[in-house]
């Protein structure tokens, strides 16, 4: 069995996990040629080299070239306001199963989009069928998940395992405001799975990553045997003290 291993020890996002898998071994050119059958804008996929703390990395980052709707003058926003498409649950569904992905492809990333639509709508008190996403439903996300998914099944990984997950502490800006560290709908993402302590008063798993982990992840802790065949790093935005971030991607076989 074709296995992966997610040592997370800096947690986890979908940016992060996508750059370990093309890190790994995955074809970069396949997924993106892929993700072009979504039908939701423009976008280009900007890779590069990076240093954490002295570990060398695979950084992504999604550029949106969306041009922005024309609007008339007097319903021009005011200068420092942005407008972000919310794109519902409903909405992203339809979206990745009119794409005539593989199969199981489709469904490991509807399966992350399923486990985040439950934890918002219950954070929400809202039908799940109704959620409309902010953060999750922007454009990166939506290609961080589908990437996701391409990646696995280029490098024809079976089952996903991880070690516990660090969350971070301190406080993190949402699209509703200031929220604690995990956010409402990241930790109910993580409940039944396994939490490292850790002191950062950072963000370190985020949405998109908890909605991996708790869809596809098939067990969480310590190494599991294995024969590793390919290592890949992916390197997550910030700077972080005394550790490098980055997510550590073994993929191998398994061994029993």
């Amino acid at each position: 069995m074709r296995m992966a291993y997610l040592d997370c020890f800096s947690g986890i996002s979908g940016d992060m996990l996508l750059a370990a898998l093309v890190d790994a071994g995955a074809d970069r050119d396949q997924i993106e040629g892929e993700l072009r059958k979504l039908s939701f804008g423009d976008f280009r996929l900007e890779w590069k080299t990076v240093v954490k703390a002295g570990v060398t990395a695979l950084k992504l980052d999604v550029i949106d070239e969306t041009p922005p709707p024309v609007q008339p003058l007097k319903q021009l926003k005011v200068l420092g306001q942005h407008d972000h498409h919310h794109r519902g649950y409903k909405e992203i569904v339809e979206m990745i199963e009119a794409a005539e992905l593989a199969p199981r492809v489709t469904a490991r990333a509807l399966a992350i989009f399923e486990k985040i639509a439950i934890a918002e709508a219950k954070i929400h008190g809202v039908p799940v069928e109704t959620v409309h996403f902010h953060e999750v439903g922007a454009l990166d996300s939506i290609v961080d998940v589908v990437g996701i998914a391409l990646g696995l099944e280029d490098l024809k990984v079976d089952q996903l395992y991880s070690g516990p997950v660090p969350t971070g502490n301190g406080y993190v800006r949402c699209d509703h405001g200031l929220y604690p560290v995990p956010a409402p709908a990241t930790m109910e993402m993580l409940v039944g799975i396994p939490l490292r302590r850790t002191t950062i008063d950072k963000e370190l798993t985020t949405p998109t990553g908890a909605g991996v982990a708790a869809a596809l992840v098939h067990e969480f802790g310590p190494l599991p045997s294995m024969k590793v065949e390919s290592i890949g790093y992916g390197a997550g935005t910030r700077d972080l003290p005394d550790q490098p971030n980055v997510l550590r991607l073994l993929v191998g076989q398994f061994t029993p």
